[in-house]
């Protein structure tokens, strides 16, 4: 017996963040990615799932992080196969490669830890915990995500995961604001700061940096944003999926803002 279904609006906002009307068009970008071609892992053999319950399933799984043995029952299919719809529709609902952006338009870059139980590519970091670094990009005037980065081990610093990872490719010849924390990156805005031995800053500088606190922290604020989904909190599956699931949050997070 299937318990979650889109078919009752009310399921939709607690476990997408949206509104029926922006489910809607997630529904409708996943299908023109490929959606509704994608078998059950059988030729012939469709899913048992309408396309607008699987998208769900993928969301209700990333908001609230619960094993499969306790998804697959609440959408009336066993625990192997609300894997095989997480892994397969998983990828399509990532975000779309933004085609034309003005050079002129800045980004705020910052990294957070996602505990990570795949040790392949995670590694213990300052949180006592094996995680991945991720690096998320947002714009600064309209805050939403234009980039997400591939997973690097916890240990690794902002400044090594911000090029290691490719980031740095995703936001060439824009304008980029960052932390401290990614000293030795070329072109990157970050404040001011007193180098040993050196007297108090300038009252000039210390409003600068004062102003940049303000605009950087729009950053952090989405990525609380997206830790509201539950997932970026403990993510039980391989590491090499976490981009996708990363691209995937930040594609409804979006939504959610612009509608």
């Amino acid at each position: 017996m299937q318990v979650i279904s889109a078919a009752g609006s009310e399921w939709i906002a607690p476990f997408t963040g949206l509104e029926p009307r922006q489910f809607r068009k997630l529904v409708g970008t996943v299908a023109a990615r490929g959606g509704e071609a994608i078998a059950d892992g059988r030729p012939g053999r469709q899913w048992r799932l309408r396309l607008e319950d699987r998208v769900l399933l993928v969301a209700v799984y990333w908001r609230t992080n619960l094993t499969m043995r306790q998804i697959g029952p609440l959408f009336g299919i066993s625990h192997a196969a609300a894997h095989r719809v997480i892994d397969s529709l998983g990828p399509l609902l990532a975000l779309a490669p933004v085609r034309k952006r003005r050079t002129d338009q800045v980004a705020i870059v910052d990294g957070t830890l996602v505990p990570t139980r795949d040790r392949r590519v995670a590694a213990p970091s300052k949180n006592y915990r094996y995680s991945t670094n991720l690096q998320v990009a947002i714009d600064a005037d309209s805050r939403l995500v234009i980039a997400t980065s591939e997973p690097q081990p916890g240990n690794r610093n902002d400044t090594t995961a911000y090029r290691e990872s490719g980031m740095d490719q995703k936001l060439a010849a824009r304008p980029v604001m960052a932390d401290g924390g990614y000293r030795g990156n070329h072109g990157v805005i970050m404040p001011y700061r007193n180098h040993p031995g050196d007297h108090d800053l300038p009252p000039w500088q210390e409003k600068i940096n004062g102003e940049h606190r303000q605009i950087r922290a729009r950053v952090e604020h989405a990525l609380a944003g997206m830790k509201t989904w539950k997932i970026l909190r403990d993510y039980r599956l391989a590491a090499a999926t976490l981009a996708d699931t990363a691209s995937g949050i930040a594609h409804l997070r979006n939504l959610a803002l612009t509608g």
